[in-house]
């Protein structure tokens, strides 16, 4: 495993999921699963996200859209909590289910707006309620 893609890749992990939701995650890999998650560690977070051309904010909202779409809804509330650590707002959440609804369906985008609910409410970022139309 090239150590510096291992390490690049726990750094942004670490930024936009969080050092404790991270470290508890590699702690608790064993013998079955520890190769994985260094792989996934140097793969995906050191070369994918190390990659600087898109920014993390970018990168989280492309995630959104990805996971939304293929209905990983796991992955996907894991990932809408980076987004809100990577700056992604409530209406950017928003706009990107809609993109989900739109080319995956309305089934879809119910679920990751479940999802998004429970996340955004848990961070106290849900938007200020306007009053129903009649």
């Amino acid at each position: 495993m090239d150590e510096t893609l291992f390490e690049r890749g726990l750094q942004k992990r670490r930024e936009t999921l969080g050092r404790d939701y991270v470290d508890k995650n590699l702690s608790s890999a064993d013998s079955l699963t520890r190769p994985f998650q260094e792989a996934m560690t140097a793969w995906c977070w050191g070369f994918g996200w190390g990659d600087e051309t898109n920014d993390a904010k970018t990168r989280s909202m492309m995630n959104l859209a990805m996971l939304g779409a293929l209905g990983k809804m796991h992955e996907w509330e894991t990932h809408c909590n980076g987004a809100t650590n990577n700056g992604v707002s409530a209406a950017e959440v928003r706009a990107i289910v809609h993109a989900v609804g739109i080319y995956c369906g309305v089934p879809q985008a119910l679920e990751c707006f479940r999802v998004a609910h429970k996340v955004l409410a848990e961070r106290g970022l849900l938007p200020v309620d306007e009053p129903a139309r009649p």
